[in-house]
């Protein structure tokens, strides 16, 4: 119970002021399409320099935790997630914000965040050094079939047909390749200039999901996804509550899907809310209903999203191995005082990481009180009329994009993939496959050759792949995972469901 005995330095003034700015700028930069939680952080990075490392670190995980929960925001109301991790928050979300429940949405959205996140912090407080040594028996080989395991839930993501589903995953797995190879230096697929660095997860994530909507409104000469207006009071708040408590299988799975994802080096937040919305689904006994606003849908994305926060930083604050992007940036904030994370943090700096992890506990409560009161003004973006609110899509979607590497090249991208996506929509595609693709293809390619390289060195790669009781069981996973998509289908078509 160390961690008691720090609490009142969360509540010191100057660190209290910096929690409160912290949350509600993460909330709004979070909304932002574009602005990652990496870039929140690392644009907050220079304004610590000044700060205790306390108060510098209080600043940065307040603005973490919130951009987190803030990318809600704009996937639920415009179907542009503010960030990779809100990509399953939107495919129902943005459905019941058509259906005039976009503050219900954003209620439940929010709650599911706070708990989902409180979890994910007393994860971090009482089982730091379990975790960290359970982190370190990841290996190349464990990563590449978590990357596999990804990629079996493409097909599933897309309730109208497994078969495009599919081949959607497949379109983002190609896309990921574009570029120089990572490990080997080779270059690949680079019919222009723009793509030498490879396509951006920040740039395709805003071209794929902003531009069709912009089209959408324009074509159409209305908001195609209105919602209606709804009063926030005490009963609209207290129904939400209720809505939760109805969905509490859907919160579990999402709050322990993303503790473990988050645990886990090198895998990425971004993949924990879609493990979640898929696992969610699957456990669900109205599969069907998933994709045309499911609350449970957007409850177990949003829990696991914010859960994924306290287990990511178990490995960068006990054994100095950044976790996410995200942690590999807090880990300069920690740096830049002289601070270096490992085995001892806790015995050296006691005050430093106990008051900043109860700031995160805090913050947690803050985001949710701030996210309630967003939600009250956020759903009035309906009212915008079309030809503006297609304007301002525009507008962040330029802006978006060029602001991730200062790069026209990222610009072009952008509106290249979202003219395609918006063609392949028409056709029955969707988007959600497509960038799970895009988000694990370097993830399994990185490990899977990485772990050759080790294996040519050892016993092979069949052993080095297919032995140790965390790759079976992974692998077992992976099978299992192919069979359910493939009963289900067969099942669906049987009775004449989607697939």
């Amino acid at each position: 119970m160390e961690f008691l005995q720090y609490f009142g330095g969360v509540f010191e003034p100057v660190s209290f002021m910096l929690l409160l700015g912290g949350t509600i700028g993460g909330l709004i930069l979070g909304a932002t399409p574009g602005l990652s939680p990496t870039m929140a952080v690392a644009l907050l990075i220079p304004f610590t320099f000044q700060l205790e490392a306390t108060q510098g670190l209080i600043l940065l995980g307040a603005a973490y935790t919130a951009t987190v929960a803030g990318g809600a925001v704009s996937a639920i109301l415009l179907r542009i997630p503010g960030a990779p991790a809100n990509i399953a928050t939107a495919l129902d979300g943005h459905e019941m914000a058509r259906q005039g429940r976009g503050t219900e949405a954003l209620h439940v959205s929010f709650l599911a965040s706070g708990i989902g996140g409180i979890v994910g912090v007393l994860l971090l407080i009482f089982l730091t050094p379990i975790l960290a040594q359970w982190a370190l028996a990841f290996g190349p080989s464990h990563l590449f079939w978590m990357a596999i395991l990804g990629v079996t839930v493409i097909g599933s993501l897309d309730s109208r047909s497994f078969v495009k589903g599919l081949l959607s995953g497949c379109l983002g797995l190609w896309l990921s390749m574009i570029g120089y190879d990572d490990i080997q230096g080779a270059q690949r697929f680079i019919f222009h200039d723009s793509l030498t660095g490879g396509v951006n997860i920040i740039t395709a994530l805003i071209g794929i999901f902003a531009i069709p909507q912009v089209i959408e409104m324009l074509a159409k000469g209305r908001v195609e996804h209105k919602v209606t207006s709804v009063q926030v009071e005490s009963q609209s708040l207290f129904t939400s509550l209720k809505l939760l408590g109805r969905n509490v299988k859907a919160l579990s799975i999402g709050t322990v899907v993303g503790s473990i994802i988050g645990l886990i080096p090198g895998v990425g937040g971004q993949i924990a809310g879609l493990l979640a919305y898929d696992q969610t689904r699957k456990f669900s006994k109205d599969k069907d209903s998933f994709g045309k606003g499911n609350p449970a849908g957007v409850i177990a994305a949003e829990s696991a999203n914010n859960a994924m926060v306290g287990p990511s930083l178990v490995p960068l604050l006990t054994l100095s191995i950044p976790g996410s992007p995200t942690a590999a940036v807090l880990l300069g904030g920690l740096l830049i005082h002289g601070i270096f994370p490992g085995s001892d943090l806790f015995d050296n700096y006691p005050e430093v990481a106990w008051t900043f992890i109860n700031s995160m506990l805090i913050g947690q409560v803050l985001m949710v009180i701030f996210g309630i009161w967003v939600a009250r003004h956020a759903a009035r973006v309906a009212h915008v009329p079309p030809p503006i609110m297609a304007a301002a899509v525009m507008v962040l979607a330029l802006f978006g994009s060029y602001s991730v590497q200062q790069s026209m090249g990222d610009v072009y991208v952008m509106l290249v993939l979202g003219l395609s996506m918006y063609l392949l929509e028409k056709v029955g595609f969707s988007a959600a496959p497509l960038v799970l693709g895009l988000i694990l293809g370097p993830i399994a390619e990185a490990n899977f050759i990485q772990g050759s390289m080790i294996a040519n060195a050892t016993d092979g790669p069949m052993v080095y792949f297919m032995s140790g009781t965390l790759n079976l069981f992974l692998v077992v996973l992976v099978i299992a995972s192919i069979a359910y998509s493939f009963i289900s289908t067969r099942s669906a078509n049987k009775t004449g469901a989607p697939a």
